[in-house]
């Protein structure tokens, strides 16, 4: 008889192995953000159908919920949304069902979308278990099997574990994050989007807490069906972080959990404003988010040609011989660069229509735009049919609206928001009110035959969410806090893996993007002030010291010295010498202390070491080079501590001190004059 049970025990669950083997992979996608941070593009089409590097953002997120495994993905849109899945290839792909639940007009927030959710779950019973719950606005490549199944593990063994909220070290993000976790069980036991301050009883209870500040929440959560009864329980639950996750951890008498998986080798992020927008769009480009970028066919895009320093070009785009592109570059099929116009670093769509002589930096031009000739766009979004007559300039900032026209010759300032329709009263808060609002800046015309309205700015940080480097005085400010930060806080740590590795790997990309930046400054022949405010958006991107910088920035000079062409040691010398004359303006920004000096030192060694045929003959000359009084980079102290250092260092490691030991010989003894 028992035996008789334990075997119908065993088939119990070996059913229920099989029933989760069995149960359908699915995800609820949000294809509506509810928030206002891309306003004003988003009065007039939904943030998914937005091109994020020519391609609708919900096209990633869902080409990527295939290839992760997802088999059935319920959209929450508006009809705009599913007007344009109709009209896509979605409903034709094999083992992967796309099905739209159109969002009714009182639908706010997160909170009323999932609640709504919920009660067509209750007739239908679509949703047959856990699922993914992603929002519209997500590039990934991340694989999803693995960790829903891992979910529905450790769900098994805890019923109250109803939620895993993806993570990963941050790059850049316009708002910080702490978060508490438990190191051994990835439990989440804190998380604030504003500040942290947490009961100490907190600590009493987990003999084991990791807290972290430079963590990014993805918003890609694995749910049970829990998550949505709570929604419906807690009607004041709008915001799917700030009151969904911090009410669960703040609640101890239910006692729902919820853990984080942390990624490091791929890429997942959200795009929630402009900034992000950019940086989203930066990675796309510079293959990040692998297969999901220009060249490869996913969604039925059209593909793009690859051709070197990362440019993506339509087989069909034309383009007059004496227009110059640089690096970093995308053009869209049938769009036409007209004579002597230079772009950089920038996206120009489909259809679009450039003249002669304009310049376009750092800019991302949607479709079937017109831009006429002798017209300077910066650090700017062009949106679809717009156009921008012969003379204009339109500054870094500035966001252009559907069929905006800027008229001749103006001057668009600098992070304005230019759209056909009014600004909204302040009071509005949806999209259907903000739509019979009323202008707050009265002015409709952009100059002569211009259309559109030019918004007031919502508030006086408008830098921060916006696509141009950060200014250089707000720079300024952020660097000299985190130079007076404790760096020696043991409080903020990161979750996993090995933090030498981590760091090294870091170093790495960030080096590489120096040298990029290093190199398009060279072509471009831009000042070093600008230079110096790209790196240094790379160095907060980074969490970088300012040797890091000053190693990286001389690593790239002597690199570009060695790569000139060059007959014999002396004119390899000059390469040298006149690289550091015309850059230490940048390369002196980030050697104004002894340390940052040594590292200089030090990168020059190594690089004498790759080198040692040709480069590594003159050690001594270009260290004295940068001592001289002209260049003023090295300071006698720090070229004084690095032989002290390496004084005591094996033989084989004091091959270019002993190079230059006349010369350090000669320091020794102006010293002792001085202090004599």
């Amino acid at each position: 008889m028992a035996s008789r049970k334990k075997r119908a025990a065993k088939i119990s669950e070996d059913s229920e192995e099989e029933q989760s083997r069995r149960q359908r992979l699915q995800a609820i996608l949000l294809a509506d953000s509810f928030a206002t941070k891309l306003l004003p593009l988003t009065l007039e089409r939904p943030n998914v159908l937005l091109p994020l590097v020519n391609i609708p953002m919900i096209d990633y997120t869902l080409a990527w919920l295939e290839s992760a495994g997802i088999e059935e993905v319920f959209v929450f849109c508006s009809m705009q949304v599913i007007d344009y899945l109709n009209n896509s290839d979605w409903y034709s792909h094999k083992d992967f069902t796309v099905k739209t639940i159109e969002s009714p007009q009182n639908s706010t927030s997160a909170g009323d979308a999932l609640r709504y959710i919920y009660e067509q779950q209750i007739e239908t019973s679509q949703i047959q278990g856990d699922f993914v719950l992603v929002n519209g606005c997500i590039v990934s490549n991340m694989p999803l099997t693995q960790l829903i199944q891992e979910h529905r593990d450790r769900k098994k063994k805890d019923e109250k574990a109803i939620m895993t909220m993806v993570i990963r070290q941050s790059l850049i993000t316009d708002h910080q994050l702490f978060i508490a976790v438990n190191p051994l069980t990835k439990q989440l036991l804190y998380y604030d989007e504003d500040n942290i301050c947490f009961d100490k009883s907190l600590l009493d209870r987990n003999p084991s807490v990791l807290l972290c500040s430079d963590m990014q929440d993805c918003y890609i959560d694995i749910c049970s069906l829990e998550v949505l009864s709570l929604f419906v329980d807690n009607f004041d639950y709008q915001h799917m972080r700030c009151d969904f996750v911090e009410g669960v951890l703040a609640d101890d008498i239910i006692g729902y959990k919820i853990f984080t998986h942390e990624i490091s080798s791929c890429y997942a992020s959200r795009i929630e404003n402009f900034r992000s927008y950019d940086m989203v769009s930066k990675d796309i480009i510079q293959r990040r988010t692998f297969p999901y970028v220009p060249d490869m066919k996913f969604s039925g895009n059209r593909t793009l040609k690859l051709e070197r320093q990362g440019i993506y070009k339509a087989s069909d785009a034309t383009q007059l011989p004496s227009a110059h592109v640089g690096a970093s570059y995308v053009i869209g099929h049938a769009t036409n660069i007209g004579s002597g116009t230079k772009i950089l670093n920038s996206v120009i769509g489909n259809g679009c229509s450039i003249g002669s002589n304009v310049v376009i930096q750092g800019s991302y031009i949607w479709n079937n735009v017109t831009v006429e000739d002798g017209c300077e766009i910066r650090n700017a979004i062009v949106c679809d049919e717009v156009k921008v007559c012969a003379g204009a300039i339109v500054k870094p900032g500035v966001v252009l609206s559907f069929k905006v026209v800027v008229g001749r010759d103006f001057v668009v300032p600098a992070y304005s928001q230019v759209s056909l329709l009014r600004q909204p009263m302040e009071e509005d808060s949806d999209e259907e009110n903000l739509l019979s609002g009323v202008d707050l800046q009265m002015e409709s015309k952009l100059g002569l035959d211009g259309a559109g309205y030019i918004w007031r700015q919502a508030c006086e940080d408008e830098w921060k969410h916006s696509v141009p480097p950060i200014p250089k005085d707000k720079l300024a400010e952020i660097i000299k806090a985190i130079d007076d930060d404790d760096t020696d806080d043991e409080s903020v740590v990161t979750t996993s893996g090995d933090a030498n590795t981590s760091i090294n790997n870091d170093l790495f990309d960030f080096e590489r993007e120096v040298d990029g930046t290093f190199l398009r400054a060279v072509e471009e022949n831009i000042v070093a002030d600008l230079a110096v405010l790209e790196i240094n958006s790379l160095r907060l991107s980074y969490n970088m010291e300012s040797a890091h910088c000053a190693g990286a920035i001389f690593y790239s000079m002597m690199k570009l010295a060695v790569s000139t062409p060059h007959s014999s040691i002396n004119d390899l010398y000059r390469n040298a010498s006149s690289i550091i004359t015309r850059w230490k303006g940048l390369l002196g920004f980030y050697v104004k202390k002894s340390d940052e000096q040594i590292e200089v030192i030090s990168r020059l060694e190594e690089m004498c070491e790759e080198s040692a045929h040709e480069l590594g003959t003159l050690f001594a000359h270009i260290l004295r080079y940068m001592y001289e009084e002209e260049n003023d980079l090295l300071q006698e102290v720090a070229i004084l501590r690095w032989s002290d250092e390496k004084a005591g260092a094996d033989e084989s490691d004091k091959v270019y001190l002993k190079q230059c030991e006349p010369f350090i010989t000669w320091l020794k003894e102006t010293s002792d004059d001085e202090d004599g």
